[in-house]
C-alpha cells in the first residue's frame, strides 16, 4: 500500500554456486595472523587459499583457532566440519570472552560458526562447507575482508565418498568419487579479492584456510595431493615437531607460500631489509637441518665452530621465534612490528658473532653469553622496549668477549 516496498537484507542463493563479482583483482596484502612462523615465513594473502595438513595430534584445530582469534580479517567464518564436538564447544565458550586486539570488542561479534560435528548427518556435513563459503561471500559482497576456516576438508571429502557410495557411483582412488578434484577446485577457487556489485566502488576479499586430516599423516593420499593443486600456501604440520612439543608444528622445510611477492611489498614498508633478513633466517634453519644429520653420527663437539654456531642460532630461532604458545597472555599474538624487530635481532646476533668465530673465539664461550637466554625469552615480553634492551646487552657482551680474546672488531 502507498507504494511501500519491503527490502530485506536476506538473500536466497544456492550454496554450490559462487556469487558473481564485477571483477576479480590481484591480491595485494597479506593476512596478518599474529603467528610468527606463518606471517614471517609462509604468509597467506587476503583473498588467498591455504591448506594446513597434518596427522592426529599435530595441532591443526588449535592453529586454525589461533588464526580465527587474532587474524586481521573483518569477519571470521569458522566451519567445524565432521570434527569433534568438544572442539566446537571450545570455540563457542572462548570467543565471547576474548577481546579483538583491533576493535576492542568481543571476538564472537565478528565470528560466524557453522557447527557440523562428527555425530551429525553425513549429507549435512557435505553441505556445510558450501554453506560457510556462501555466508563468507555474502559479507565479502558488503566490502569486508572475510577469513574462512574449514576444519576439516578431509571429513567433508569422506562425506562425499559416503554419499557417492550410496548412489552406487563408480569409485576412483581410495574409494573417493572420480569428481573429487572438481569439487575441491570449486571450493578453493571461490577464494579471492574482488570488486563487488554495489552502488559505490567496493572491494572485498574471501580467504580460505582448509585443514586436511590425512590418515596416518600420509601426504600422498588423494585429498591432500588434490588440495595441493589449488592452494597458494601450504603449512605442513609435522608429527615429529608435535611430539617434541614444538607448536605450531609447521615444518619450515616442507611448507611453502606463493604469496611472498605480495607479503614482501607490505613488510618492506615496515622494514626495507625484511626480505633479506627472512631469507637469511630460513637459510640458517635449512643449513642446520643438514648439519644435524652429520652431528647425529659424529657428535656436535666434533663439528667445526662455524657449523656449531649455525646450530646454536637455529636452536635460538626455533625456541625463541618459531615456537609460539597459544595459551600465553603475551606470546599468543605477535604484532608485525615486534616480529620484524625480533627476527632482525636473531640474524644480527649471527652476523656479529660469526666474524669472531672465524678469528678464533671458541663457540663454547659464545654459548655462555647471558644474552642468548634473554633473546629466547623476548617473545614472552610485552612491547618492543625489551628487544632494544636485549640488543644493547648483546652488543656489550660480544664486545667484552672480543676484548677478552683481544680480537680487533670487524
Amino acid at each position: 500500500a502507498n507504494g511501500d516496498v519491503d527490502l530485506k537484507m536476506m538473500q536466497v542463493w544456492p550454496v554450490r554456486v559462487a556469487r558473481p563479482v564485477k571483477e576479480r583483482l590481484a591480491l595485494d596484502r597479506p593476512l596478518i595472523t599474529g603467528q610468527r612462523v606463518i606471517d614471517t615465513f609462509f604468509p597467506c594473502a587476503k583473498g588467498g587459499a591455504s591448506a594446513i595438513p597434518g596427522g592426529f595430534g599435530t595441532g591443526k584445530t588449535v592453529t586454525l583457532q589461533q588464526i580465527a582469534k587474532w587474524s586481521d580479517a573483518d569477519i571470521i567464518v569458522y566451519i567445524g566440519c565432521g570434527e569433534r564436538g568438544n572442539e566446537m564447544a571450545d570455540v563457542v565458550e572462548q570467543f565471547p570472552e576474548i577481546e579483538d586486539p583491533r576493535s576492542g570488542k568481543k571476538l564472537i561479534e565478528r565470528t560466524i560458526i557453522v557447527a557440523n560435528v562428527s555425530n551429525m548427518a553425513v549429507s549435512a556435513r557435505e553441505a556445510s562447507i558450501y554453506m560457510g563459503i556462501t555466508i563468507g561471500e555474502y559479507f565479502r559482497d558488503m566490502g569486508y575482508d572475510v577469513s574462512l576456516m574449514a576444519d576439516s576438508t578431509s571429513r567433508w571429502a569422506e562425506a562425499l565418498r559416503d554419499i557417492s557410495g550410496r548412489l552406487e557411483e563408480i569409485p576412483a582412488e581410495a574409494g573417493y568419487p572420480a569428481y573429487l578434484a572438481d569439487r575441491i577446485a570449486n571450493i578453493y577457487e571461490r577464494a579471492g579479492r574482488a570488486k563487488v556489485y554495489a552502488s559505490d566502488e567496493r572491494f572485498g576479499s574471501l580467504t580460505l584456510l582448509g585443514a586436511v586430516s590425512p590418515p596416518g599423516g600420509d601426504y600422498s593420499e588423494p585429498v591432500t595431493t588434490t588440495t595441493l593443486r589449488f592452494i597458494g600456501t601450504f603449512w605442513a604440520l609435522d608429527s615429529q615437531l608435535a611430539y617434541r612439543r614444538h607448536f605450531p608444528a609447521i615444518n619450515w622445510l616442507r611448507s611453502f607460500s606463493r604469496y611472498l611477492e605480495v607479503a614482501s611489498k607490505w613488510w618492506g614498508e615496515l622494514d626495507s631489509t625484511w626480505d633479506a633478513t627472512r631469507g637469511q633466517a630460513l637459510r640458517i634453519l635449512e643449513e642446520a637441518a643438514e648439519i644435524e644429520e652429520t652431528a647425529r653420527i659424529i657428535g656436535e663437539k666434533a663439528l667445526p665452530d662455524d657449523q656449531r654456531l649455525v646450530l646454536l642460532v637455529a636452536e635460538m630461532l626455533r625456541e625463541g621465534f618459531l615456537v609460539q604458545s597459544a595459551f600465553h597472555e603475551v606470546d599468543r599474538y605477535c604484532s608485525p612490528d615486534k616480529q620484524v624487530k625480533l627476527l632482525k635481532l636473531f640474524t644480527d646476533f649471527y652476523n656479529t658473532v660469526r666474524p669472531l668465530i672465524e678469528q678464533g673465539i671458541p663457540i663454547d664461550q659464545v654459548r655462555e653469553l647471558d644474552v642468548i637466554r634473554e633473546i629466547m625469552r623476548l617473545k614472552e615480553r610485552a612491547g618492543n622496549e625489551p628487544i632494544d634492551a636485549a640488543r644493547n646487552m648483546m652488543l656489550n657482551e660480544i664486545d667484552e668477549l672480543a676484548k677478552q680474546y683481544e680480537v680487533a672488531e670487524a
